[in-house]
């Protein structure tokens, strides 16, 4: 009998009166906020102006949410499309499944829009995220716990979870996947920030080493979990994803390094500069005493005209 455990919540909902807080939205929103303030600070570090990663944000946090759970309902449609299932569950992501390599990927492409309409480079944008990003994930993590999902095999070492009996799942203690992915991501977010400094990495790099660390460690977490999921050749479907993304990476990283080393002089366009708005604005001004000096030079010649002609009339009048 297993004496020590991680207690899992009664409920992953609580109710302010009519509204419903669920952790698994609360724990996507916090990492949300985290990554924004880190990837923010970074930013400005590498010579950004402030606001400009919330802005971009602003357009890959929907696509990401999107992606992640297009990913997730596509690669376990029998949940959603199988016998005896609703397909309306495929929109109810508050009940959890969102799917890391979609909401990256689709995430991406929010992020390259923002980009294009700010004028800087998606790669060093994406590099200034990269260990937000990792934060991010170790925060939703937690929201698995929250939902009682995605938990591993059956063992009776002090921190497992406990979980509760319910739809698809047997009451017993379990490896909390869910914190050993959590911890990963605070290391990868560590890895990634060490060696930003320590290298200057540049062009994608510190993104790339993001995305290969993270990989190393969702590969062999991926493994413990029991949850239903499909199989290639023996292997979890997201095992084989982590691969292949693993393998991308480390070429990405390479060739970056090889053909543009060192890191961007400037990351982001600087602002149009004050003297040329003051010097439009300082136009008329300067127009101002031409004006008025071409008016006192005016009632001068108009003084002078008629004293000229009082004195030509001045004899007539003596006479």
């Amino acid at each position: 009998m297993n004496l020590a455990f991680i207690p899992s919540p009664s409920t992953g909902v609580i109710h302010l009166g009519p509204i419903p807080l669920r952790g698994y939205a609360f724990c996507i929103i916090l990492g949300v906020f985290v990554a924004v303030w880190l990837g923010n600070k970074r930013w400005i570090a590498r010579g950004g102006r402030p606001g400009t990663v919330a802005d971009i944000a602003v357009w890959a946090v929907p696509f990401g949410l999107v992606g992640g759970r297009l990913y997730h309902v596509i690669t376990d449609y029998q949940l959603y499309f199988g016998e005896g299932r609703d397909w309306v569950d495929a929109f109810k992501i508050w009940q959890g499944g969102l799917g890391i390599w979609g909401a990256i990927a689709l995430g991406a492409v929010g992020a390259w829009i923002g980009c294009r309409l700010r004028g800087i480079p998606l790669p060093a944008w994406a590099d200034a995220l990269a260990p937000g990003i990792a934060l991010a994930q170790a925060c939703g993590r937690w929201g698995n716990w929250f939902n009682q999902e995605l938990y591993g095999r059956a063992t009776d070492l002090p921190w497992a979870v406990k979980i509760s009996e319910g739809p698809n799942r047997v009451a017993g203690t379990y490896h909390p996947t869910f914190l050993y992915e959590s911890l990963w991501c605070i290391g990868v977010a560590a890895l990634v920030i060490w060696a930003d400094r320590r290298f200057k990495l540049g062009h994608g790099r510190a993104f790339a080493l993001y995305v290969a660390a993270y990989c190393a460690g969702r590969g062999w977490i991926e493994y413990m979990r029991v949850d239903e999921a499909h199989h290639i050749l023996g292997l979890r479907l997201n095992v084989w994803t982590a691969i292949v993304v693993f393998v991308l990476a480390v070429v990405s990283f390479v060739l970056s390094a090889k053909l543009r080393p060192g890191r961007e002089e400037t990351v982001e366009p600087a602002p149009a500069p004050a003297g040329d708005q003051a010097e439009g604005d300082a136009a008329p001004t300067d127009a101002a005493p031409t004006d008025a000096a071409s008016d006192a030079e005016a009632a001068t010649d108009a003084e002078t005209g008629k004293a000229v002609d009082l004195e030509k009339e001045a004899p007539a009048d003596k006479a």
